[in-house]
């Protein structure tokens, strides 16, 4: 069984900024692969599928980002998940914009939503597939930036980029994150 985090804010006003990436890659993973309806369970919205032979639940906290870890830990505990079978869907400042990038443990970078997870599980050992947004222009605050809506010229691109990001989290589940990542990382 793999369980599928996509990181982002609870609200709809909030559904299109650059931190709810990770939201908008889950969505999508879910409609293509027949997830009809999302259940409230573990404070979060949550579904399962079949890839193969292989159980994917697709899991989107429904709590702020800073508290994301507590609902993860929740669904994590009850099901009995390894950390190894944990991915994590977000945003990251430090790539560019469109970049994607599977990455095996390691520290927040920053990430509010990546360091609440760390902080309830007590480890940094799990898997994450960034998604780069982008650095903030000169005087525009981080928190800002995060919380806007991407511009007219990124949203020509944003249909490909979660499609690239859905074919990449199918591919780790059906062969395994190191394969994923020499066909993915850019």
């Amino acid at each position: 069984m793999k369980v599928i985090v996509g990181l982002g804010n609870p609200g709809e006003e909030y559904f299109y900024t650059r931190h709810n990436i990770g939201f908008q890659i889950t969505a999508e993973l879910a409609r293509r692969n027949g997830v009809k309806k999302s259940s409230y369970k573990f404070d979060g919205l949550y579904g399962d599928f079949r890839l193969d032979s292989e159980k994917v639940i697709i899991f989107q906290p429904m709590k702020y980002m800073n508290r994301s870890g507590q609902p993860i830990m929740k669904l994590m505990k009850y099901f009995d998940i390894k950390n190894e079978d944990l991915l994590v869907v977000h945003d990251d400042l430090d790539l560019d914009f469109g970049k994607i990038r599977f990455k095996k443990n390691g520290g927040t970078g920053g990430h509010n939503g990546i360091k609440s997870i760390i902080q309830r599980l007590g480890t940094d050992k799990f898997n994450r597939l960034k998604v780069g947004i982008d650095r903030p222009p000169e005087k525009i605050p981080v928190p800002d930036y995060v919380l806007s809506k991407f511009n007219s010229e990124e949203k020509e691109f944003l249909d490909e980029i979660i499609a690239r990001s859905v074919l990449a989290v199918e591919c780790m589940v059906r062969k395994n994150i190191d394969i994923a990542m020499n066909k993915y990382n850019n």
